[in-house]
This record gives structure tokens, C-alpha cells and sequence, in this order.
């Protein structure tokens, strides 16, 4: 079965730092280069380069920026022909900082991906013919991403959704959530508790789960991962990596996640596969760059 992606495609601008620079201070970076990214096109990438059919809706400009972004999602086997060209819009672009302790801040201009809509709406809903999962987060318009879900979960398409730049949801989302995957942030934010632990997850998943979504899952980086589908809870250890870079780590697992419920994996062994796809990605520089092939994750897997 296919991974459906809608979301925003960018081009990361990436400065390697010593540390963060302070307001009004200019500081000395170590290296700065472009890379393909944009959380929906870097989970379309994840889950394409597992192996499994994916296809991206989105827009990009028609500039040199979009033209390279179609070409690295096609290279990396992403089904594009659900991708407009607007004439109007650049497109989006992120100004990234690394740090030497692996940690990022993230600037992000949407751009084309600001005008996903309607029309791109009529496109995903011709890709969702084919069943699968539908992969949201929130780098394009909410009441797109309502109605996206919506969609989704009128033909039966199981909708994973990664409430990142996190946002107030509106009500009626959470009723077409199948699998819920904040952070520990964005989890607190949503829930208005701090959310840093097994307890505080298992009650986090608690609250999104009476407002609707079906499953909750909490990622907690080099702490590991909490899920709970509203019968069993699991808490899922990290696999321990060498981390350089934590850009693109929850696409990285959104996507590896989607590809192991494509292959009709059980939901514990998908999660696994989207740790795996996770941690292999912190390992290296840059977001889509970072990404795990089918082969580095199943090694891992077997560690």
C-alpha cells in the first residue's frame, strides 16, 4: 500500500555554529550548504527510500529552488505528480542552525507551501484512491490540513499526523487522527502540562485521546518512544547512536513508521522501524541527506 504525504516541500539553508548566536551578536559558523527538506517532502523521502511506494502533494515555485526540490524527491523515488508549480510564490525556504551539541533552530518562510488548498485538495484526493496511510503535519495551511484529514478518513485511509510547528488544533481534527505523533514539546503544548517522561506521556496520550485521536504516540528522542492506542500502553527504548544533527529526526520516524503500516506491519514493530529510521537520521548532517535506506535500517533493527 502507498504513504500519501501532504505538506510543505522547502529548501533548508544549514549553518553549522559552535553555539546559537545571541541577539545582536555576530558569531562565526563552521560550514553552510543547501539541502533539500520541508517536513512533508523529508517524510515522503523516509518513507520512499524504505522501499515503499510514496506520493507528495504540494507546491513549490517556479524558481531554481523548485525545480531542485522536484528533482531530489524524484531521484529519491517520490511519486511527484501531485506537485503544482505556483507562479506566484517562491519556494519555501528554512535558515537552520546546528549547533556543536547536535541541537537546531529553525526559521521557516512558507512561501508556495503558505497557498496548498483547494486545488491540491481535488489532487489528494485522487491519491488516496489507492488506501494506504496519509502523512499531515502543519507547514501548510490548518484548514487544509482539516480537510485533508477529513478526506482521508471518509475513504478509510489511516491518517498519521505530526503536530509540528505545533499549533492550537482545532477541534474537529482530532476526531479524524488515527495515530497522533508529538514530541515532548509539542505534547506539552498541546496538553498544557510539561510532558518528559513515561508518566506525563501516558497522561498526555490520556488527554488527546478524550479529545479524539485514536492513538498517541510521544516521542522522546534519546529517551525512546510511549504509545498507547487507548488499551495498551508500551514504552519503547532508543536506540543508541552517535547524534550529530537532529534535523528531519520526526520526519525521519513519521516516515518509517507510515512504511511499516504500508507493509502491514504490527503497530510495535512499525514504531520500531520509525526509532530506527529516527535515530540512523541524527547520525548525519542535513535532513533528507540524513535519511535511512531499507538496508541501514533493518541492520539496525537486528543490533
Amino acid at each position: 500500500m502507498a504513504v500519501i504525504i501532504l505538506g510543505s516541500i522547502n529548501m533548508d539553508l544549514v549553518v553549522q555554529t559552535p553555539r546559537f548566536p545571541r541577539p545582536g551578536e555576530t558569531l562565526i559558523g563552521h560550514t553552510f550548504f543547501t539541502a533539500p527538506g520541508g517536513k512533508g517532502a523529508n517524510q515522503a523521502v523516509a518513507a520512499a527510500k524504505l522501499g515503499v511506494p510514496a506520493c507528495m502533494v504540494g507546491r513549490v515555485g517556479k524558481d531554481v529552488f523548485g525545480d531542485n526540490l522536484l528533482e531530489s524527491l524524484q531521484q529519491n523515488g517520490v511519486d511527484i505528480s501531485s506537485v503544482m508549480q505556483d507562479d506566484e510564490q517562491p519556494s519555501g525556504t528554512a535558515v537552520i542552525f546546528v549547533d556543536d551539541q547536535a541541537e537546531n533552530e529553525i526559521v521557516i518562510v512558507a512561501g508556495a507551501n503558505g497557498t496548498v488548498g483547494e486545488s491540491d485538495l481535488d489532487r489528494l484526493e485522487s491519491a488516496l484512491q489507492a488506501g494506504g496511510q496519509l502523512l499531515l503535519q502543519l507547514e501548510v495551511p490548518m484548514e487544509t490540513v482539516v480537510a485533508a484529514a477529513r478526506l482521508a478518513h471518509e475513504q478509510g485511509v489511516t491518517v498519521i499526523f505530526d503536530p509540528a510547528p505545533v499549533k492550537t488544533l482545532p477541534d474537529e481534527l482530532y476526531a479524524y487522527i488515527d495515530i497522533i505523533t508529538p514530541n515532548e514539546s509539542e505534547a506539552s503544548a498541546l496538553v498544557g502540562f510539561t510532558v518528559d517522561d513515561e508518566v506525563s506521556a501516558g497522561q498526555a496520550a490520556q488527554v488527546l485521546q478524550e479529545r479524539g485521536a485514536r492513538q498517541v504516540v510521544v516521542k522522546m528522542g534519546s529517551k525512546g518512544a510511549y504509545w498507547h492506542d487507548g488499551q495498551q500502553a508500551v514504552f519503547l527504548p532508543a536506540f543508541k547512536v552517535d547524534a550529530v544533527d537532529t534535523v528531519a529526526a520526526g520526519d525521519a520516524f513519521n516516515g518509517a513508521l507510515a512504511a511499516g503500516l504500508s507493509e502491514g506491519l504490527p503497530m510495535q514493530e512499525a514504531l520500531r522501524w520509525g526509532m530506527a529510521g529516527g535515530a540512523i537520521s541524527t547520525t548525519r548532517i542535513g535532513a533528507q541527506p540524513s535519511l535511512a535506506n531499507r538496508e541501514e535500517l533493518l541492520a539496525l533493527l537486528q543490533n
